[in-house]
């Protein structure tokens, strides 16, 4: 086109954005940009707007930003690429802080497009306060019935750990896609109900339903989530023959994570062996994950290998290897894992659990001396370790992964980062009040026994969301059943 003597416009030089962010090429959008900048075209707000997509989409939010601080003027498709890019670069908060002031300080009225990347933000933080306030928008804007945005609701409430908001929500829907049965049957296999998921796909055939590759891997993880392995295995099985649907690695995982938990540990490597595909990361960590489930030291360093040469900047492989020698008591070789981590520069995801009080997220990690309540949190901890040993409960210093004695390991486990956010909700909220939690890592056995007995002193019930599933605690017992 330039060979030729055409000069672009700003509308040649979106549609050019628009491929750069197609093909995630960073540094064509740099030239592009630059071009941009010499034809005078930088302050069209639909170029400005598809600079910060095509940034965002390669990776550059620092670059993003830039040109969004830089507008003169902003309307709802700058504001909704900006706040789209905050959630896919992970920081879900600061999308939702843009969102704030777009209303505040622009005026500008957001979109279908706005209420679905909000949504997905509020999924993530599960600030379950932030998305009623949402739904509310969405009702006002006459936006309810539209299915795109039933079906992130679904989501946001699964997400959020009220699962009946979410189901709620699905049989409201007048219109529903198979996005809408899937994501309701992903968040039955997040929560662990695996009957409801059963019974949903029923309803899903009946209602003429087609049933695709997504719709497996939610029954197949809901399976997973109670050890049902006949059941996973009749639905596995059926795949191809019953519903047309061929095998994907997702599929493969799915059923490696059930055989493998349930102890079936040479089943679980047998069918990864059979795969007629070479198996990826998730695949070989649904395996190692299995084997930290049944302290199998031998597989584990096996797979763990295979994790690791796979992933060699991914520290699950190493991590969980190091805490299947630390539960068999090896200790010196448990070390020497976590220096090859070290030494190769693998960094570990620090654990950490947060819940929202009064519109206010709180964070927490283990031994967290920094929340300016630490020391009533404290307090209630001891009080509620004494009430909780008085009926009963133990210790279970298996889940210290540190060679101390054992006075140390129960002291180590009281102070851990889900029971200083549950002891921060319960001085914090009214008696009786549910209370939300969620951590970025699967709870320690330890907190899960703890969090039984605490549910059952203080009467109330405790939902907590890891990085696996959803668990219920009411009453001294868990929606998981002890199988998680």
């Amino acid at each position: 086109m330039q060979q030729e003597g055409l000069i672009p416009d700003s509308f040649t030089f979106v549609q050019l954005l628009n491929a750069c962010a197609s093909l995630r090429a960073l540094e064509s959008g740099r030239q592009i940009h630059a071009q941009i900048i010499q034809s005078g075209c930088e302050c069209n707000i639909f170029v400005e707007s598809g600079l910060i997509d095509m940034y965002a989409k390669c990776g550059s939010l620092a670059d993003a930003r830039k040109v969004f601080n830089k507008m003169d003027a902003r309307d709802v498709v700058s504001y909704n690429a900006m706040i789209l890019a905050h959630v896919k670069s992970g920081q879900a908060q600061e999308a939702l802080e843009l969102f704030q002031r777009m209303q505040c300080e622009e005026g500008a009225e957001p979109d279908r497009a706005t209420f679905l990347a909000v949504l997905n933000a509020c999924a993530s933080l599960a600030s379950l306060n932030e998305g009623r306030c949402v739904q509310e928008q969405i009702i006002q804007n006459s936006l309810g019935s539209d299915v795109f945005v039933a079906n992130s609701l679904i989501d946001m409430y699964s997400k959020c750990g009220v699962i009946d908001d979410a189901q709620k929500v699905f049989n409201k829907m007048t219109t529903r896609d198979v996005v809408a049965w899937n994501t309701m049957l992903g968040g039955y296999a997040m929560h662990g109900l695996a009957k409801e998921a059963l019974e949903l796909l029923e309803r899903m055939c009946e209602e003429g339903v087609e049933v695709d590759n997504v719709t497996l891997v939610a029954l197949l993880s809901a399976c997973s989530h109670l050890g049902l392995v006949d059941e996973g295995m009749h639905y596995y099985e059926s795949m191809g023959l019953v519903y047309g649907v061929s095998s994907t690695v997702e599929h493969y995982a799915c059923m490696v994570d059930l055989l493998g938990r349930a102890g079936h540990l040479d089943e679980a490597e047998d069918l990864i062996k059979t795969m007629p595909f070479e198996p990826n990361v998730a695949v070989w960590k649904a395996l190692l994950g299995a084997c930290r489930v049944c302290g199998n030291v031998e597989m584990g360093e096996r797979i763990a290998k295979e994790v690791i040469d796979l992933d060699p900047g991914n520290s699950a492989g190493y991590v969980m290897l190091s805490n299947i020698y630390a539960a068999a008591g090896k200790w010196d070789i448990s070390a020497d894992i976590q220096c090859q981590r070290l030494e190769r520069g693998v960094k570990k995801e620090p654990g950490r659990t947060w819940i929202e009080v009064n519109n206010e997220m709180h964070s927490f990690m283990v031994d967290d001396q920094e929340h300016p309540h630490i020391t009533e949190i404290h307090a209630k901890l001891r009080k509620l370790s004494a009430q909780m040993e008085e009926i009963g409960y133990v210790p279970d210093t298996r889940f210290v992964l540190h060679d101390v004695d054992e006075e140390e390991k129960a002291l180590q486990l009281c102070y851990h980062s889900e029971k200083l956010a549950i002891a921060f909700g319960l001085i914090s909220t009214p008696p009786g009040t549910s209370l939300r939690i969620f951590k970025n890592l699967r709870i320690c056995g330890d907190c899960h026994n703890a969090t039984k007995f605490i549910s059952r002193i203080v009467g109330r019930t405790i939902i907590v969301r890891d990085a696996h599933r959803f668990h219920h605690f009411e009453d001294g017992y868990c929606s998981c059943r002890d199988y998680w």
